[in-house]
């Protein structure tokens, strides 16, 4: 245990969830973990507040390969990568303890910019139009042409992302075990004149993906990494692959990544 008994808490601070946390960090304490306040020197990140607070810990902590992260909802709240809640809290403690935890590795997306700075996303990457006008992109696979996109814009999910916006521009739930990526179109056009593929397709670990944006009178695309939007006027092309980075998360046993989709949308 001794190689993971820094704990830090990431959550927006209010005074309801400050009550409800302190005699969980409480219980840490008398459980011999040391609570930090740096998550440079935490061992195990616990996210409190459901996936979305969850996507942002893992963003805002650099998507640490040396960390374990660990999700707590609060009471009612369904999700997809939180396994505990603020009741069930000592089961978190008693899995680091006792060596009784599995643990998950997300696969991720690696995202660069104009060849500028490269982002990680655990959920999705977005490209979409700001204004009430189709966004026209070139869509490469591997350096070569696949299609030219007229429509609203496009969505690139991770396997755990699937199950988001990707699923609601009905691209396919994927399994987490497998490290592919997946594309999604948002309202594209097809038509006698202009055409896509008309359907979402998986790319594999290896194969890289290029969009690169057609100046077509809407040259101010918006970029958005999981729940945060890119900070830039002028986007003109956005390169995806997939390295070995992952996301390591604590799992309960007999809680199965489909037992919560189930629970989700069953």
């Amino acid at each position: 245990m001794s190689n993971r008994n820094n704990m830090f808490f990431y959550y927006h601070k209010d005074d309801e969830i400050e009550e409800k946390l302190a005699p969980l960090i409480e219980l840490a304490k008398e459980n011999n973990f040391n609570i930090v306040e740096d998550d440079e020197s935490a061992n195990v990140i616990v996210s409190v507040g459901g996936d979305g607070m969850f996507l942002q810990a893992v963003r805002q902590t650099g998507f640490r390969q040396d960390a374990l992260y660990a999700g707590l909802t609060r009471e009612g709240e369904s999700s997809l990568y939180c396994d505990f809640n603020l009741d069930s809290f000592d089961e978190l403690l008693h899995s680091v303890l006792h060596d009784e935890m599995e643990v998950r590795k997300f696969p991720v997306i690696k995202t660069t910019v104009n060849d500028g700075r490269t982002f990680y996303c655990l959920n999705e990457l977005t490209i979409r139009s700001t204004i009430v006008k189709t966004i026209v992109l070139d869509v490469y696979i591997d350096d070569q042409h696949f299609e030219t996109f007229r429509g609203d814009g496009m969505v690139v999910s991770t396997p755990t992302g699937s199950t988001g916006y990707n699923k609601s521009n009905k691209g396919a739930i994927v399994d987490p075990l497998i490290p592919c990526y997946q594309i999604s179109e948002i309202s594209s056009m097809n038509n006698n004149n202009f055409r896509t593929l008309g359907s979402s397709f998986i790319l594999s670990k290896g194969r890289t993906l290029k969009l690169v944006e057609i100046e077509d009178g809407n040259d101010h695309p918006i970029v958005s990494f999981d729940n945060e939007a890119y900070p830039i006027r002028k986007i003109d092309k956005v390169e995806i692959s997939m390295d070995d980075t992952v996301v390591k998360t604590v799992k309960l046993k007999n809680n199965s990544y489909w037992n919560r989709v189930q629970r989700m949308f069953l």
